[in-house]
């Protein structure tokens, strides 16, 4: 903990979030690293090369009594928490709206959504009461909280509901300097995003291949968001593969 700021990354144990925690962690902070599987957590932090500042949680964050034990735990070991990184993702294969089933809405929103706000509101509360007060909540909209990909209802609701959990966050918490901002992710390469390179489906019903970017711009990005003072916000960041199928038509 070089720096002595301390982070939380949730879905730290792959992709995005394990990127970023392992930045987090090169850059001297100590983090909370949450996800469902503790080898794959434990792994991440032996990635990172400080393990010794790394705290493995393993939670899921769409339990609430699981996430209250998680910030009572964190509050144990590190004593505050500066930055959190709401990462933690479900999706579903494509599938049109009639055909989706209550089961599988149920699932991806529980994560994307309700554990999102338990999340934020551990972290909320842990920001606003302790002194010095205040951090800063990082969210992980997606492209998909502007714009859907054919059959992705559950996750594009959630993402869009993300954008309203993320504004009234950050208007909530500026008695307690307590800023948040979202960072909208198109196409970074991680395992979630291998599908790209065989072709995924478009809005004209075709199939096409689509460029991916390095994850590292991501966690650079968000590493980058939580080194503002508290006194400055990026509300919405996008970063995305430069040439994919976003701006314009397609």
């Amino acid at each position: 903990m070089a720096n002595g700021k301390i982070a939380m990354v949730t879905g730290a144990g792959s992709g995005i979030g394990r990127a970023t925690a392992i930045t987090f962690l090169k850059a001297g902070y100590g983090v909370a690293l949450v996800g469902r599987r503790a080898d794959a957590l434990d792994e991440t932090a032996t990635l990172s090369g400080h393990a010794d500042a790394a705290l493995p949680c393993p939670c899921d964050v769409s339990d609430p009594d699981a996430v209250d034990a998680l910030y009572a735990r964190v509050k144990d070991r590190f004593g505050r928490l500066d930055v959190l990184f709401n990462n933690a993702g479900a999706g579903m294969p494509s599938t049109p709206v009639g055909d989706v089933s209550w089961e599988d809405w149920k699932r991806v929103v529980d994560v994307n959504l309700n554990g999102s706000f338990l999340c934020a509101r551990g972290a909320f509360r842990m920001m606003r009461d302790q002194d010095p007060m205040g951090g800063r909540i990082v969210n992980n909209g997606s492209i998909s909280a502007y714009a859907p990909r054919p059959g992705s209802v559950a996750y594009t609701a959630s993402k869009h509901a993300i954008s309203g959990l993320t504004r009234t966050i950050a208007l909530d918490g500026r008695p307690w300097d307590i800023a948040c901002g979202q960072i909208d992710i198109g196409n970074a390469a991680t395992p979630m995003t291998e599908r790209m390179a065989k072709g995924v489906p478009q809005a004209n019903g075709t199939t096409a291949v689509e460029p991916t970017m390095d994850v590292q711009h991501v966690a650079d990005a968000v590493l980058h968001m939580a080194s503002l003072p508290l006194s400055a916000n990026i509300l919405f960041m996008n970063v995305m593969a430069t040439k994919m199928p976003f701006v314009g038509r397609g």
